[in-house]
């Protein structure tokens, strides 16, 4: 059993019925904190937060599509209704695009924003106050996504892009009131993000995907973002390979490109 590191404290988790996001949810609840998840999937959200409960673990489930303003600021409320407040905000909801520019509908740029980026900004808009109150945490689900290119993953890394830009801002507004942000950049982990892929038209994707390196679990992403938590790191790159990503793609760009194209244009084609 993980120690208390969390113990009394309040942490919400967006995308939380499944994947990373229910992990976490296991990894706060088991260090000590009351949890609230957030997910846009009703039954299984709840069967989340009752398989913690059951284990007798404070927690509860929230349906909430985190692209409605609204729908997050209802959530974000029952929770802190709940508990009292928010201490630890982890934005972890969101789905990606596997296709090429010319062959992708701005639609679908649209909606990968409207989860990714706009997403973690109305889940934190809506903690905000609480935050700053207790002095909390927000910790974003990044990607090596976010600071280097992936091909054919254009919409998937503006969004992990404009994260990191939004919230390094984010930092230093709140520095002054105790509010810590940690950016987390895993490389590929094995959760249905995958699966529900979109594909250029905005629908789901049969196309197979590719990837680099060893393929992490949830369970072992979930750990290490709880450890670094608890050190209250500016980032984290949980892996050796997205730590060489990190490197290489600002010491040897032009080398870190041809390596991804090469490991990538299977993808692209048809």
């Amino acid at each position: 059993m993980p120690s208390e590191g969390f113990k009394n404290k309040v942490a919400v988790i967006t995308g939380g019925a499944s994947g990373i996001g229910k992990a976490l949810g296991d990894q706060f609840a088991e260090r000590g904190a009351q949890v609230g998840l957030v997910d846009m999937d009703a039954d299984g959200v709840e069967a989340s937060a009752q398989a913690l409960r059951q284990r007798g673990f404070a927690a509860i489930g929230q349906a909430c599509d985190v692209t409605s303003e609204k729908a997050c600021a209802n959530a974000i409320g029952a929770v802190q209704a709940e508990y009292g407040g928010v201490d630890i905000l982890v934005n972890n909801a969101g789905i990606t695009l596997r296709e090429a520019f010319v062959d992708t509908r701005v639609a679908a740029y649209r909606k990968v924003m409207d989860v990714n980026f706009f997403g973690a900004l109305n889940c934190t808009r809506a903690a905000i106050a609480s935050l700053i109150e207790r002095q909390g945490m927000i910790i974003v689900m990044s990607s090596i996504a976010g600071f280097a290119p992936v091909l054919g993953r254009s919409g998937y890394c503006a969004s992990k892009y404009a994260l990191h830009g939004f919230f390094d801002t984010l930092r230093i507004e709140l520095s002054g009131q105790g509010v810590h942000v940690m950016m987390v950049c895993p490389t590929f982990v094995r959760t249905n993000l995958q699966t529900r892929a979109l594909g250029g038209d905005g629908q789901v994707t049969r196309h197979p995907q590719s990837t680099m390196g060893k393929m992490a679990t949830p369970e072992q992403t979930a750990q290490a973002i709880c450890t670094a938590a608890l050190r209250k790191q500016r980032i984290l790159i949980p892996t050796a390979m997205g730590k060489a990503a990190y490197w290489m793609s600002r010491v040897l760009p032009a080398f870190y490109d041809r390596i991804v194209a090469r490991q990538f244009k299977a993808e692209l084609m048809r």
